[in-house]
């Protein structure tokens, strides 16, 4: 068991692993990487999780080549060598990495396919993302395209591919165009939605394994007994 603070963490969530990559499941409100809450991270816990399995003596090298919000849940892959580090880093940055989300919004979208295209700035002091005209200094194109697979009449539920990976993109990109995210208090305008998880989860993630070439596909559905996710009929998105 994970401990931090005096309290137990869920045990990690391996879903595959191989002396070159390891894929897990991120829970929600678990930061990627080390951050100044002294949480623990994903990262670590990977790196504990395959020194103690795998008795290493010293420092475990774990390469992290993508990130996730920290109230957003899902797949990840981190590399075991630097080798992988650096060629799954080349997918992901070139864009041949097939990531699926799956996103609730507070209102029933109207257009129900549609790519948003939009211009951010990160104020990294305050961890805070907006967006921008075109030409500002410092701005960030980030483009992701959204199709509703169905609502039940007052939220709506898309599957989102983002095209730029931005910090607090989807959350952002959304939100200013008018349908923020269940729970997010940071970008919604309802605050008391702090208190729930952010309708955001990575569920889908697809790869080349980076030593043998294989494709590597990974489909997690997200807890159907917790809201937002049990108003829908998420199992039916993640049959192969």
């Amino acid at each position: 068991m994970w401990r931090d603070r005096g309290e137990d963490m869920e045990k990690l969530n391996v879903l595959y692993e191989d002396n070159q990559i390891v894929v897990v499941l991120k829970p929600q409100n678990i930061p990627t990487q080390s951050d100044n809450s002294k949480d623990i991270d994903m990262l670590s816990m990977v790196k504990s999780y395959i020194k103690e399995k795998y008795n290493k003596p010293g420092e475990v090298y774990i390469g992290l080549v993508h990130r996730l919000d920290r109230p957003t849940g899902g797949i990840m892959v981190f590399a075991r060598n630097s080798k992988s580090a650096k060629r799954l880093s080349e997918e992901f940055a070139s864009h041949n990495v097939e990531k699926v989300y799956y996103a609730v919004t507070t209102k029933v979208v109207r257009e129900k396919n549609k790519t948003l295209i939009n211009y951010l700035e990160k104020n990294e002091k305050e961890n805070i993302v907006k967006v921008v005209p075109m030409l500002t200094s410092g701005a960030k194109k980030a483009e992701l395209s959204y199709k509703e697979l169905e609502n039940d009449g007052e939220m709506s539920l898309l599957e989102v591919r983002i095209l730029t990976g931005r910090s607090h993109q989807i959350r952002v990109q959304l939100s200013s165009f008018g349908y923020p995210l269940y729970g997010d208090a940071k970008y919604g305008k309802n605050k008391n939605m702090a208190s729930k998880n952010l309708g955001l989860w990575a569920g889908k993630l697809s790869f080349t394994h980076p030593t043998t070439k294989d494709k590597m596909v990974f489909m997690v559905c997200p807890d159907t007994t917790k809201e937002p996710w049990k108003r829908f009929k998420m199992d039916k998105y993640f049959v192969r």
